[in-house]
């Protein structure tokens, strides 16, 4: 039977997914302000658009790929030296995780006695867990990871590239800005509370950051208009 995904390994998905639409959005948006900034090409902007699209969803899946798995490497050898040191000297192990626990504020008895019952359920996830702070029976599988960055990045490409092709010429620069900025503001919002961290500052640092690739390569554009 296969094995369910915890709920840490789903947020992890879930951030994988999240920061590949937000990176989709950006660069392709960058991209098709920059080419709009030169040309005036409907054809020319799309083309460079889905070129953009492709060369990312093909790079953020590998990139995400080789991330987690040199990650879970990393992982897997904390785990093969811990489990060494159990064998070597486990009375030693014994004392770090109990001091670990006394330096939180527990008491010393109280400490004692959490550390004998966790090293007796399982002794490798306990120490590994406080020595290296990962959980062993968690990890992200590459695999998932690639795949959600892999659909998640064109699908955030999506809205810039539709953007700057259909909406009338006159405005729009414009309204691929403002809904460049919307989207962005949704995706810094969201990976802000799946960090745990102040969802104002990751919504504006989110929106200053595409408003100013958008500026920088609609200029780049302009100048070789």
């Amino acid at each position: 039977m296969k094995k369910k995904m915890t709920l840490a390994q789903r947020v992890n998905i879930l951030r994988a997914s999240v920061m590949g639409a937000n990176d989709g959005i950006l660069s392709v948006a960058g991209i098709v302000v920059g080419v709009a900034g030169a040309t005036t090409n409907s054809y020319a902007i799309l083309i460079s658009g889905l070129a953009g699209m492709l060369a990312g969803t093909i790079s953020m899946a590998m990139g995400e790929y080789v991330s987690v798995n040199t990650q879970k490497d990393a992982q897997k050898m904390a785990i093969s030296r811990q489990r060494a040191a159990l064998k070597d000297d486990y009375a030693g192990q014994v004392a770090m995780v109990t001091k670990k626990y006394v330096d939180q504020g527990i008491s010393t008895p109280l400490a004692q006695q959490a550390t004998q019952e966790m090293m007796q359920e399982d002794a490798l996830v306990t120490t590994v867990r406080e020595r290296y702070g990962f959980n062993p029976s968690q990890f992200i599988s590459p695999y998932a990871a690639g795949i959600a960055s892999m659909i998640s990045f064109p699908t955030g490409s999506i809205l810039p590239l539709v953007s700057i092709t259909f909406f009338p010429p006159q405005v729009k620069i414009l309204a691929t800005i403002i809904a460049v900025a919307i989207a962005l503001s949704i995706t810094g919002f969201v990976a802000a509370k799946l960090g745990n961290s102040d969802w104002r500052h990751g919504m504006v640092r989110n929106v200053i950051s595409g408003l100013l690739t958008m500026l920088v390569t609609y200029f780049i554009g302009h100048l070789f208009a």
